[in-house]
């Protein structure tokens, strides 16, 4: 966690969250350093003016949708309310559409691997189906009916 607080509120609420590494009193020019210091894959979540540095910093910077304009500018996500469980919640948004589109994907590869020969007509000398421009259409369509099915299974996600 860091933080331009002092030293002992932010060890009261790192204490409450299982938060380990505290770095407290810093400036914003400071957040902006200690983030460049811990590397690629870092986040930041912030909400006001001097946590726009290190939101613009970070890989991922996710301002509070309560905040200043600045870190709202600065932030690559923006939540529209100021409840942290709502980072705990984009995240698991964010894993729930990749794993979508991979599946989407996957798929789509996979249908159109097995069903472009078929219906360029491959099998054909070999005494396999061939299939008619129409039924191709049609599965084509199908294939893109269950791939738009899947992505509004995001719909239901859950908040946590």
């Amino acid at each position: 966690m860091v933080t331009g607080d002092s030293a002992a509120t932010a060890q009261v609420v790192a204490d409450g969250l299982g938060i380990v590494d505290v770095r407290a009193g810093i400036l914003p020019e400071g957040k902006a350093e200690v983030i460049r210091s811990l590397g690629a894959g870092t986040g930041f979540v912030g909400d006001g003016i001097n946590d726009a540095p290190a939101l613009a910093q970070a890989d991922v910077g996710i301002a509070m949708g309560s905040g200043s304009d600045v870190a709202i500018e600065a932030g690559d996500v923006v939540l529209m309310t100021g409840d942290p469980m709502g980072v705990v919640n984009a995240i698991a948004l964010s894993r729930a559409v990749m794993r979508n589109i991979r599946q989407n994907l996957a798929w789509a590869f996979g249908y159109n691997v097995a069903l472009i020969p078929i219906a360029a007509g491959v099998l054909v000398p070999f005494g396999g189906p061939q299939l008619s421009p129409m039924l191709g259409a049609g599965a084509m369509a199908l294939s893109s009916v269950f791939v738009l099915s899947n992505a509004l299974r995001l719909r239901r996600f859950k908040r946590l």
